[in-house]
């Protein structure tokens, strides 16, 4: 049966966590809310759950969720070869709207779709998710509405899109404050070098930059008269970039809405959430 407890009351949010994480357990799907907007969340190393959460939301394994996560320290879990500019951009920016998409670690037993072998992981600033997280460990998370529909910024609004197919539906209010504009997480591919924003949103590409120079905005690519060697790390190859298009608004692009902006070309693509992007094949520098 499915329930909705009032997480702004401490009773309500006490008892809600402990059903949400049963309800985890048992390969079912929760709503919760992040810093963004809601969430619909299920057990990352379930590939039932995982198909469940997918289900939900009428979409396939070629539109793979991200994975949230409690603590920094869980990238070396769940992510190989990190370098050490996504560490950096992880301590700057994390808990907060930073997507870090990495090469997976072979050794899990998971699946999440079709992901060529990457994971897309973010640490969320929100108290509800941190603690849920910390008593489920990572979870698989995609934004808590059918696809094409928009956002959900409460447990409610959610509820009316998924019904029945969640266990557990967490209500901690507007996400994000009630009148404010819902940014997505940043997405940053840490795949290949330089680093690449492939959904620009609540990170700035200057902040971003303070921390990694040389990564390459959203729709910018390397000059043909540049050349990156492969396994030079980002700090190393600050390279001067060329700006192909501006970033589309959502009113562009009519696809699944839970956060404002645009992700890069891609199946993977969601105009305002935090759901997985694709990372792109290694870049090969494009004449302008």
């Amino acid at each position: 049966m499915t329930t909705t407890y009032n997480c702004t009351s401490d009773d309500q949010r006490a008892e809600g966590l402990q059903h949400a994480q049963r309800a985890i357990s048992e390969k079912k799907c929760i709503v919760l809310p992040t810093d963004t907007v809601y969430g619909i969340a299920a057990d990352a190393f379930s590939p039932l759950a995982v198909t469940m959460l997918l289900a939900s939301k009428g979409r396939s394994r070629q539109m793979p969720p991200p994975v949230l996560i409690p603590r920094i320290n869980a990238l070396d879990g769940l992510a190989t070869d990190v370098p050490a500019d996504a560490r950096a951009l992880a301590q700057a920016f994390w808990p907060g709207g930073l997507t870090l998409i990495l090469h997976a670690q072979p050794s899990l037993d998971w699946d999440l779709g079709d992901t060529k072998g990457t994971v897309a992981l973010r640490m969320p600033d929100d108290e509800i998710a941190l603690e849920l997280l910390g008593l489920t460990g990572p979870l698989a998370v995609s934004s808590a509405n059918r696809t094409g529909q928009e956002a959900a910024q409460t447990a409610s609004e959610a509820r009316m899109q998924l019904a029945e197919s969640v266990e557990v539906y967490l209500e901690g209010g507007f996400r994000p404050v009630q009148g404010t504009a819902a940014l997505p997480s940043t997405i940053v591919d840490a795949t290949a070098t330089p680093f690449r924003v492939v959904r620009q949103g609540a990170i700035s590409l200057e902040n971003l930059r303070a921390i990694v120079p040389s990564i390459l905005g959203f729709g910018e690519t390397v000059p043909a008269d540049i050349e990156v060697p492969a396994d030079e790390t980002a700090t190393d190859a600050v390279a001067e970039t060329t700006a192909v298009d501006d970033v589309p608004t959502a009113d562009d692009a009519p696809t699944e809405v839970t956060e404002a902006g645009v992700a890069d070309a891609s199946p993977h693509e969601d105009v305002v959430s935090d759901d997985y992007v694709d990372p792109q094949p290694p870049r090969e520098a494009k004449p302008e």
